[in-house]
């Protein structure tokens, strides 16, 4: 026969068991909802162990300065040229079964930006699957995006932008240059809604844009009136590559 104090036990470790399949349940529903979206928080990211991992991290800083002596600049916010000729933040893959993501993407910075930018858990902003060209979000994309925003004093982005095209080893190669993002718009229309109409690696686009208005870097009704120009130059542009092909001797 069977003790009753063993049968206690017994029931306690059942409830126990109960309650952290319940918790694993409630887990892999929240994970499943977040790859529904393409967005996790960075412990999930973490639990997926067979998935490749990429940091990037948005730089910037306040700035007095004006251009012409007129346009308040008022920020100075970086991304890069990268070698396939498409826009993206510094940073690049890690491997959290070695180092940390913040200690991945600090070794990335050093050798993009010739400068070990130190980055904090605290500057972590959102974890998500990167999407394939179809749009879609699901644990087969194997890549997971982390992007990070860190404000810095505009002394240290100037050191930045000088160490990166001086003495960073990925520079000429993997990083064609650093670039400022204009957040003005001149009487011609250029500024913000040029930038916007260039090409993007991935959801840099969206991220850039994000974190412009999560900061307050740019307004609402700026980045509207930005986006419809910037819809406007794409169609434009259009029109150019189909005028090129003519120097080809080619029809598009």
């Amino acid at each position: 026969m069977t003790s009753p104090k063993y049968r206690g036990f017994s029931r306690l470790v059942s409830c126990l068991q109960s309650g952290l399949l319940t918790q694993h349940r409630k887990k892999g529903e929240q994970i499943k909802k977040g790859m529904a979206s393409g967005q996790m928080s960075r412990d999930e990211a973490l639990e997926c162990t067979r998935c490749r991992h990429a940091c990037h991290v948005l730089l910037y800083s306040e700035t007095a300065s004006q251009l012409f002596g007129r346009i308040p600049i008022r920020y100075i916010v970086l991304m890069q040229m990268r070698f396939d000729g498409l826009l993206g933040f510094p940073g690049g893959f890690v491997n959290p079964l070695e180092e940390t993501l913040e200690e991945g993407l600090t070794r990335e910075l050093l050798e993009e930006l010739g400068v070990a930018v130190p980055v904090s858990k605290e500057d972590h902003v959102e974890s998500c699957f990167s999407p394939p060209r179809s749009g879609t979000y699901s644990s087969s994309s194997r890549l997971i995006l982390h992007f990070y925003v860190k404000k810095m004093e505009e002394e240290q982005i100037q050191e930045i932008e000088k160490a990166a095209a001086s003495t960073a080893a990925d520079h000429g190669l993997e990083v064609l240059g650093m670039v400022r993002v204009p957040l003005y718009t001149t009487k011609s229309g250029g500024g913000l809604s040029c930038f916007l109409s260039h090409s993007f690696i991935g959801v840099a686009r969206f991220q850039l844009m994000n974190s412009l208005l999560r900061l307050h870097l740019v307004s609402p009704g700026d980045l509207q009136e930005a986006l419809r120009s910037s819809q406007r130059t794409h169609a434009e542009s259009a029109q150019n590559l189909q005028a090129a092909f003519k120097l080809t001797g080619e029809q598009p």
